[in-house]
């Protein structure tokens, strides 16, 4: 029987993509062709007339009858017909004319070869502005400008300058350098590595990694995706972008610009901020992206690592070997980048001993020794495959007198495919082991020259494995709504009152106010403005107190006699409060000094943390967690990620620190409450999400022990008073809009919770999806082509593709009813943004009897969209009457589909557009109103 996939991800993903115009174009123009030997404009169109494309080349160059023996055109509106792409060779000076012209004549797509723009300073940003306000007036997209051009093998496209044509592959590669482009394209003919498509991205003007990472996505040529990445662009379209191809498809990144000078080199050579190189890395592991530290690593990783072997569920590694030495250094380069030797399990040793000689290494590496025979080999990998303890395998083989190479290599391909474990192999000598690696690599074990090089790649599926675990999961804040929100109104009363102030630092007591809003454990903190004021608070709080000045000006007490600890007294407080006065007059001004905070005197036995959160310039918040106190700066022990945490994303930042050993019990020390920090770490990131006003904020020391968990100082800073909420940077990841959940009554009493989709919804998706019917009752044998595509099995793949939704590309709600006890989602609907546009496209699929549209008009104005559209299938009559008194449009439309649209009087200004990326939008929705029979009378129920 045939099953609906939802339309609401199926109807998306058919069809063709507004990018195909760019990679497989019918009409090129060169703009800029010339007949001038070296020239990029001869070389170019050489380029393109010598590698048949399936499309027509237009040389345009006013000055010129021919080029190459070609006729040459005057103008783009000279040219017959309407342009795909436009490859642009002129001067910058000329470009935004240019640019102008291909608008006029509806050029879709437009490649800028051209430099001069924002890398060469003020000026040329002034110029690249202005190419990109006269192209948004025609909607075309551009690639450049100060780039090489695309290269598309398998469709014969090279727009390009580059000076050969790839072979045909399945790695796609994009780069922002040009030169790096060239030297791969050389490297990749010794190499035998081939293409789906080679794209140099320049400075990105218009459209980035993120434009073609959900292009090549979808591009069934493309089986992973590397990148050469110099700053990441528009770091909330890339994470988005990333995240969904992630699934299907590896992505692999080596960034240049880890140290400062190379971070200054990038920067000028690309005219973009760069960012924190640790930030870059959070943002990777949390979009699922691998980064690797060389361009060898690179390809080997994309084009024969991971198509070839299964990706470890663990780090712990058997390693087999017929030499001491090579297992020593296997072990060093496993540590060393993360990796651990697997323990064998005492059925293991026990198998071993039974296979090998008695002077085997009885352990891990697995020592088969000298004159160890090619079944010694085999029957060894064949018992530790079956040990849980292990997640992957190493066979080194060095060239002994008894030792047969190719004969082991032989027997060990029998198990190069084991279930769930990767199999690699070192191979080490020369010409003697040649035949062997060979044997290895065609049997998909990939093997190296050396051991440590097989090490690295095994860490490296792991962190891809580990990297992809997080890439799927819930991002929910793991508290009480209602709390959420009581803690929120809090807050911004209190930040409203500081910015209308005039103020951006606050004092130590209000800081504390704000995480106390967010269930984040503070000291007691009562302000105090002249010593009897103080003594009345210590006696209040109870002795012994700590003294800290109360300032709005200064920000580090301690600098300036701020701080006194271990006041017993009266008398002791009183003379403190006059001494630290004097002191902040005469090491800073009187005006610094605002008072004190008494707080009680802590005498935790337990870690000093600091958690903490900065704004970077391309990924916005940003959290820190690590070894606090006043050498927080000296052992730099620490972890950033990315807000919203859940508490396996608090967990893995907890994990990557050396503190983290100690926090789990250490020489006599017992654990702290690590559940409990999590929970701090959450609640955290919330804040720092929902407080957009927030430039810096940090706990520092946050007192971790077995018992409790207490933040005894705060310092938060907010962005300038004179900026507005446009200017304060957003998450790099939206979280979950929980303010599109309602409850809604249905017309037979019932009543249905409306809400965006969770991951945990897979399980009732695929219920609905079986109960759902087809149009009209249709069956999908008897649909046009077009339609009945939408017919597969449900695969675990399109389930996730629906549940783990990303809501900075699209929004899917879906309407949770109970019946007969049990919950069931009977309705699900998306919108997407399209492409360099206000609108929204919807698609709508619900079970009968539950119909539900206004639920999608009202986010999609929330969304600040300026119109709502979808297609609808013209024997759908029931749902077109609908939609009509809904306000919608009905246009005129093909054969099969009627278009609708519903223009909104004006956009939300709740969410303004620069904030959502441009969503590849790869095709009109349709949407779906259906009941069980053709002749049944549908139920709406619109809310």
């Amino acid at each position: 029987m045939a099953v609906v996939l939802d339309p609401v991800v199926d109807v998306l993903e058919e069809g063709s993509h507004p990018l195909d115009s760019l990679f497989k174009p019918k009409r090129v123009a060169v703009i800029g062709a010339t007949d001038r030997e070296g020239s990029v404009g001869r070389t170019l169109l050489r380029n393109l007339i010598s590698n048949p494309f399936g499309g027509v080349v237009y040389p345009v160059n006013p000055k010129r009858e021919h080029v190459l023996g070609i006729s040459s055109f005057k103008s783009i509106a000279a040219c017959p017909g309407q342009i795909d792409l436009a490859v642009v060779i002129t001067p910058a000076a000329t470009v935004p004319a240019v640019i102008q012209e291909c608008v006029d004549n509806k050029v879709r797509n437009v490649i800028i070869i051209s430099a001069g723009f924002k890398e060469v300073g003020a000026e040329g940003e002034k110029l690249e502005n202005e190419v990109k306000a006269i192209a948004k007036t025609g909607n075309i997209r551009i690639v450049g400008p100060n780039c090489l051009g695309i290269i598309c093998p398998t469709s014969g496209l090279n727009a390009s300058f580059a000076n050969l044509m790839p072979q045909k592959g399945s790695v796609a590669f994009i780069s922002q350098s040009g030169a790096m482009i060239t030297s791969v394209l050389d490297w990749s003919v010794s190499q035998k590595v081939g293409f789906s498509a080679v794209i140099s991205i320049g400075s990105m003007l218009d459209m980035d990694f993120s434009s073609m990472i959900f292009y090549l996505a979808k591009d069934a040529a493309t089986r992973s995706i590397v990148l050469y990445m110099e700053s990441i662009g528009n770091a909330r379209s890339f994470l988005s972008a990333a995240r969904e191809a992630a699934l299907t498809k590896p992505i692999i990144v080596i960034k240049g610009g880890r140290t400062d000078a190379a971070a200054k080199a990038a920067a000028s050579h690309t005219g973009s901020l760069t960012g924190s190189d640790a930030v870059l890395d959070a943002a990777f592991k949390r979009a699922g992206v691998l980064r690797v530290e060389n361009m060898s690593d690179l390809f080997e990783m994309a084009a024969d690592v991971l198509s070839k072997q299964p990706l470890p569920t663990g780090n712990r590694l058997a390693i087999l070997t017929n030499a001491g030495g090579p297992g020593v250094l296997a072990c060093d380069a496993l540590a060393q980048h993360g990796g651990s030797l697997a323990e064998l399990t005492p059925q293991t040793i026990k198998a071993l001993n039974g296979v090998l000689p008695p002077a085997w290494s009885h352990g891990n590496p697995i020592d088969v020794l000298g004159d160890a025979s090619a079944k010694h080999y085999a029957d060894s990998l064949e018992i530790v495959a079956r040990d849980p303890n292990c997640d992957g395998f190493l066979v080194i083989l060095t060239p002994q007198a008894m030792t047969a190479p190719t004969e082991c290599a032989e027997a060990l391909s029998h198990y190069a495919k084991i279930q769930g474990k990767p199999v690699l192999a070192s191979w080490m000598g020369g010409p003697d082991v040649a035949p062997g690696a060979k044997v290895l690599n065609d049997a998909g074990v990939p093997t190296y020259s050396y051991p440590d090089m097989a090490c690295k790649t095994f860490n490296y599926m792991h962190q891809y494995q580990s990297n992809q675990g997080s890439n799927y999961e819930r991002i929910d804040l793991q508290m009480d709504l209602e709390k959420v929100q009581e803690g929120k109104t809090e807050a911004r009363k209190l930040l409203s009152k500081v910015r209308e102030s005039g103020r951006s630092l606050l004092t130590e007591a209000e800081s504390k106010l704000l995480l106390k809003a967010y269930g984040i454990p503070v000291t007691a903190c009562e302000v105090a403005s002249s010593p009897a004021e103080a003594a009345a608070a210590a006696e209040k709080i109870g002795y012994p107190v700590v003294m800290k000045l109360n300032s709005t000006t200064i920000t580090h007490k301690t600098d300036v006699g701020g701080v006194v600890l271990n006041l017993h007294s009266k008398m002791a407080v009183e003379k403190s409060f006059l001494e630290m006065k004097e002191s902040v007059s005469r090491l800073a001004s009187p005006e610094g000094f605002e008072g004190v905070t008494i707080q009680p005197m802590i005498s935790l036995k337990g870690y000093e943390i600091i958690l903490g959160s900065s704004i970077d310039p391309q990924l916005g918040p940003v959290l820190l967690f690590g070894m606090g106190g006043s050498l927080v700066e000296v052992f730099k022990d620490s972890a950033v990620g990315l807000p919203p945490l859940n508490a396996n994303l608090a967990r893995k930042m907890l994990e990557e620190t050396k503190l983290y050993k100690a926090l789990l019990g250490v020489r006599g020390m017992k654990s702290v409450n690590i559940e409990a920090l999590i929970q701090i770490m959450v609640r955290f990131s919330v804040l720092i999400v929902d407080l957009p006003e927030i430039l810096e904020c940090d706990i520092n020391p946050l007192i971790a022990s077995e018992d409790s968990i207490l933040s005894l100082d705060a310092r938060v800073v907010l962005h300038d008073p004179s900026s507005t909420p446009e200017d304060w940077p957003q998450p790099a990841i939206r979280p979950y809009p929980h303010q599109y959940v309602q409850t809604v009554e249905l017309t037979d009493k019932m009543t249905a919770k409306i809400r965006p989709i969770l991951p945990e919804d897979e399980r009732m998706m695929r219920s609905f999806y079986s109960e759902a019917s087809w149009p009209s009752g249709c069956d999908p044998a008897s649909m046009p082509k077009e339609e009945a595509q939408m017919t597969c099995s449900l695969s675990r793949t399109h389930l996730i593709r629906t549940c783990f939704v990303d809501f900075d590309r699209s929004i899917v709600l879906v309407a949770e009813a109970v019946q007969d006890g049990e919950k069931m989602i009977v309705g699900a609907g998306r919108i997407s943004r399209e492409q360099m546009s206000n609108d929204v496209t919807f698609a709508l699929q619900v079970l009968p009897s539950f119909r539900r549209l206004k639920a999608l008009i009202s986010v999609a104005k929330e969304e600040g969209a300026s119109c709502i559209k979808a297609e609808v299938f013209a024997e759908n009559t029931r749902a077109l009457r609908f939609l009509e008194g809904h306000g919608f449009h009905l246009g005129e439309g093909k054969k099969t589909l009627i278009p609708v649209r519903l223009q909104f009087e004006e956009a939300s200004e709740r969410r303004q557009p620069k904030d959502l990326p441009s969503l590849a939008n790869h095709r009109k929705p349709t949407l779906l109103i259906h009941s069980e029979t053709p002749a049944a009378s549908p139920t709406f129920a619109a809310s």
